[in-house]
């Protein structure tokens, strides 16, 4: 190699580095509450590019003394482990989530600019090839079915492979992920936070006996801003911050799965320097998180560079976030579409209006859950049982439309299941289906599901 060319082989910057084995909540340079008064941890010029790590795992005892590394940093903060049974998800503590990555500072950036922001690349750390799907309980997150199956706690375990992953716990399947950044915004001004805590208080208060919560408000338990701030700065941060657990008008937990890399995204700023935040990185997922963490949860490195675009909420009339989706995607041709209308054909057969995705505070994304509902009535002819098809749906490349939204009464929503990531043929046949034995998730130790 020339002279040149090594003192030009300049390697991008981590501008946030963790520590795969220390508890996120251990760690500097990370806060999972959203507040304009949390100060950036880093800073970058537009046109840089630079990588960014998200939390890793977290060290527990192992057996005799030994430390196992077993659990990781996700969104969860380390609270879930590699192991064969739910008692983590069961017992998950969600004031602690998400742990962010930042806020790192845009340099130029003010109030009314868009900030535009290319992802590209997104790889879990290489001492880390796993991550994880769960369903919760119905009383700490359930998912998208928490009341139909009195959601409780499961889990599977995923190894990541280069682009592929696969479970011990969801056999008979493999695929390819399209990993991406489940969490990612831009710090709200305290304007916008008045405005999110005032209107969320509302939606809490009218449905204040929910099962799950419709919402979630500030909490200072489980707070973590990962820096030393003045105690003033500090307790009002844990008074008024909002929770990640929803996206919002900056973007935030939105969980889109083309946001991969590739990607572009244009964002509201709010605040001088943006105060960019990341974490919740997901190997896989699905259109829909069916299951509330119905991603491949896993930590990480992502790459970005930025750029600004000066007055951009005012040009482009810019109310939340838009993006330029991913250019690679995995090739799965062939898919196996299951329809879904806005009649509850699984349950009392009520006829509902037009009823696709909206009014999840009062559980009617009728159409999209007939979908998935008879897409695992599907999968469990072919042997899977019920919670490993609500994983598998959530954690794989699945694609889902909305097909009519004008025919009155019956909106109709498609989930369409790639056939290629299963080892075996799953498409209907004049002889019926094979019915395989593909043993359970991991469950409570209990065995309640």
């Amino acid at each position: 190699m020339s002279a040149n060319s090594a003192a030009n082989s300049i390697p991008h910057p981590t501008v946030i580095k963790v520590d795969p084995f220390v508890p996120a909540d251990k760690q500097k340079g990370l806060h999972n509450r959203w507040h304009p008064d949390i100060p950036p941890v880093a800073s970058v010029k537009p046109g840089q590019t630079f990588k960014v790590e998200c939390v890793g795992m977290s060290r527990v005892g192992g057996a005799l003394g030994v430390q196992a590394y077993d659990r990781i940093s996700d969104w969860t903060g380390g609270q879930i482990g590699n192991n064969d049974s739910s008692d983590d998800v069961k017992n998950v503590d969600l004031t602690k989530v998400h742990n962010l990555s930042g806020p790192i500072a845009v340099e130029g950036a003010e109030p009314g600019d868009c900030l535009v922001v290319d992802i590209l690349d997104v790889t879990p750390f290489e001492k880390m090839p796993w991550g994880f799907t769960g369903v919760f309980e119905l009383e700490n997150g359930g998912g998208l079915f928490a009341r139909e199956f009195q959601s409780r706690a499961c889990k599977a375990i995923w190894d990541l492979n280069g682009v592929f992953a696969s479970s011990r716990h969801i056999p008979g399947v493999r695929f390819a992920g399209v990993s991406h950044p489940g969490l990612i915004g831009t710090a709200p001004s305290h304007e916008l936070l008045a405005k999110w805590n005032k209107r969320e208080g509302e939606l809490i208060a009218a449905h204040k006996d929910a099962v799950p919560p419709v919402a979630y408000p500030p909490e200072p338990i489980g707070t973590h801003v990962g820096q030393d701030l003045p105690k003033e700065v500090l307790e009002r941060i844990r008074k008024e911050g909002a929770r990640t657990i929803p996206g919002r008008e900056h973007g935030g937990n939105c969980d889109i799965k083309n946001l991969s890399k590739g990607s572009r995204c244009y964002f509201p700023v709010f605040i001088s320097g943006a105060n960019l935040s990341v974490g919740d990185l997901h190997f896989s997922q699905g259109d829909v998180q069916m299951s509330f963490c119905g991603a491949i949860e896993m930590a990480g490195i992502i790459t970005f560079t930025t750029s600004i675009i000066k007055g951009g909420i005012e040009k482009f009339g810019l109310k939340q976030p838009i993006f330029l989706p991913s250019p690679v995607d995995p090739m799965y041709s062939q898919k196996l579409v299951f329809e879904g209308l806005s009649v509850d054909i699984n349950g009392d057969g009520k006829q509902y209006n037009m009823d696709a995705y909206v009014c999840v505070a009062v559980n009617r994304t009728v159409a999209y859950k007939q979908a998935a509902l008879n897409a695992i009535s599907y999968l469990q002819k072919l042997g899977y049982t019920r919670e490993q098809a609500y994983l598998l749906l959530s954690a794989a490349p699945i694609e889902s439309h909305v097909g009519a939204i004008v025919d009155s009464p019956n909106a109709c929503v498609t989930l369409a299941v790639p056939t290629g990531i299963f080892e075996n043929d799953i498409l209907p046949r004049p002889e019926g289906l094979l019915k395989h034995n593909y043993g359970q998730c991991a469950i409570r130790s209990d065995g309640v599901l």
